[in-house]
């Protein structure tokens, strides 16, 4: 299965509360709680390009699947992590405490986010 396409956020769950446990200002959270996100995905058999829009802020990792890589988290700071696939259409990935699983499944895109026991849930559609 592609994950190639670019997806718009549909919904999200406990979006304020994990991003606060990450350590984003209260002002970052009402700024970004209510801005449309656009994820777009760049897949070439194991290596991936993944641009993430929200406003004015791109946030783009690039990796191949099993391969340690640096990837920028949510809060800008840069860390070592590997990305496993499982299966054809699951990607997932541990950033320092953070463990992130991303499901296509069809034209939609679920990920969800763990950190302890909070967990934040992002569900996208292709566009």
């Amino acid at each position: 299965m592609s994950f190639n396409g670019k997806y718009e956020l549909q919904s999200q769950e406990n979006f304020e509360p994990f991003m606060k446990a990450l350590g984003l200002s209260d002002e970052q959270i009402q700024k970004g709680k209510d801005l449309k996100s656009i994820s777009e995905i760049v897949q070439d058999g194991k290596k991936f390009k993944i641009t993430v829009t929200v406003g004015s802020r791109v946030l783009t990792n690039e990796f191949t699947v099993g391969v340690e890589s640096e990837m920028e988290m949510l809060t800008g700071e840069k860390v070592k992590s590997l990305v496993q696939m499982e299966g054809d259409n699951t990607l997932v990935v541990t950033m320092k405490g953070v463990k992130s699983v991303t499901v296509l499944n069809g034209d939609t895109l679920t990920n969800t986010m763990t950190m302890g026991d909070l967990t934040y849930k992002r569900i996208s559609k292709r566009i």
